[in-house]
């Protein structure tokens, strides 16, 4: 009997939709039902696919961040071979008209102190370096060497107390003799007569007397000329051209190699004052 009743209500459903409106209400009556059924899963799934996309960021943000270091890396160092590259074209530019033989060394150490101003470079005996070779940049002399050892020299700078470098004016041709002061922005040009032809701004480059420094090379520039008619001697003094406190590759030059019968370095002063004995009229 209720076989037959449910066959006859699924006829006339089906034909006439008369529960239509009962279906209606009960899915709407059951949907919380279903809801609640359903929650289970769906959260498991919506924390399973938050979690996994948490991680996947942070792997992509540890790996872009891995990245951007090295690429920060890389640049510093491109910028750093950049400038390297820089320095080192200047310094051939400069030995455009050395005609004798040239060589880039790096710089090793430094020795600032007031009364010691030398450095260490990297290129020694082995690579026919000599005592009293001189040394510069891209911007001037820098010095000489003092001490060769196999593998690396050491050098004086022109600021040293106990170097002495022949210059002129490179304007008026005059003559004098640049002292090193002990301190790296500071050269001394002693014995100059009153009526010497020198001013501020004056370009003080190598004269060649002694034969130990090329001629021609810029040495320093005048930054104060006093002259008081009390005294005999004007009071002269220079700031090195050459880049002391920042350079790294120097240019060692041969000019005119020492035989076994010349001075060495440790009487540069001595020599250079008599060679230049004629400044000073």
């Amino acid at each position: 009997m209720l076989t037959f009743l449910s066959i006859t209500i699924m006829v006339m459903d089906h034909r006439q939709q008369h529960m239509e409106s009962v279906r209606s209400v009960l899915t709407t009556a059951i949907y919380p039902i279903q809801y609640l059924i359903n929650l289970p899963p769906g959260i498991g799934e919506w924390l399973s696919e938050s979690l996994s996309s948490r991680q996947t960021l942070i792997d992509q943000n540890n790996s872009l961040r891995a990245q951007q270091f090295l690429y920060a890396t890389q640049l510093q160092k491109l910028d750093s071979i950049a400038a390297e590259n820089m320095r080192l074209r200047a310094l051939l530019d400069s030995s455009i008209d050395v005609s004798d033989k040239i060589l880039i060394a790096e710089l090793l150490s430094v020795d600032m102190k007031p009364f010691t101003q030398q450095v260490v470079i990297s290129k020694g005996s082995r690579n026919d370096v000599y005592r009293g070779q001189p040394i510069l940049d891209a911007s001037g002399i820098l010095g000489q060497v003092v001490h060769v050892s196999p593998f690396n020299s050491t050098a004086m700078l022109i600021t040293d107390p106990s170097h002495a470098l022949p210059v002129q004016v490179n304007r008026s041709g005059q003559r004098a003799i640049a002292m090193g002061t002990g301190e790296t922005n500071r050269l001394a040009l002693p014995h100059l007569p009153n009526n010497a032809d020198i001013e501020v701004g004056d370009l003080l480059v190598t004269s060649g007397l002694g034969g130990r420094f090329p001629p021609g090379y810029p040495a320093a520039r005048v930054t104060m000329v006093t002259r008081n008619p009390g005294q005999p001697f004007a009071v002269v003094q220079a700031e090195p051209t050459g880049k002391l406190e920042s350079t790294r590759e120097v240019l060692l030059v041969w000019h005119n190699p020492p035989t076994a019968s010349d001075d060495t370095p440790d009487t540069v002063v001595d020599t250079v004052q008599h060679d230049a004995g004629e400044t000073t009229p």
